[in-house]
């Protein structure tokens, strides 16, 4: 878990310096309607951090795999992201992950391997150490849209 929380933290602060040097028309401008934009992107990113959070706090206390889901869609309208000051959404996606990354190295190895369920509808447990490991990969993923070419990393 530690080996993961390092490997995002040193992510976040190499891409929140890479993000900031992108041009806010470039970065706000849509490839395609109905496609989000670069800041809609990192808007995702802050929203699957949000949820996140909550699976690796609540996944190490509650009794009952907590069910935490999220419609990303709708995260990502209902938080207007490409209203957002640059500036300020990238701030606010070093802060989370920081917290994420404190959280991760803090965490008690007995906790590692409880679940949390993420699955909108059923049953889709998962271990607390496997969402670490994904939600790093699923950074990567979207980094690579925002900033293409980034990692060799192929996401489902």
């Amino acid at each position: 878990m530690k080996k993961t929380a390092e490997e995002l933290q040193q992510i976040v602060g190499e891409y929140a310096d890479r993000i900031s040097s992108i041009p806010e028309p470039g970065f706000s401008d849509k490839p395609l309607p109905g496609k989000w934009s670069k800041k809609e992107v990192l808007g995702h990113l802050i929203d699957s951090a949000h949820n996140n959070l909550r699976r690796f706090v609540a996944g190490q206390y509650e009794k009952t795999p907590p069910h935490i889901v999220y419609d990303q869609d709708f995260w990502v309208d209902a938080n207007a992201y490409n209203n957002v000051k640059k500036e300020d959404l990238i701030l606010l996606w070093r802060l989370i992950n920081n917290r994420i990354a404190t959280v991760l190295i803090s965490m008690p190895a007995a906790n590692h391997m409880k679940a949390c369920n993420t699955g909108k509808s059923g049953n889709a447990l998962h271990s607390l150490l496997f969402l670490a490991d994904d939600y790093v990969k699923h950074m990567k993923h979207h980094l690579n849209q925002i900033i293409p070419a980034s990692f060799d990393i192929e996401y489902k």
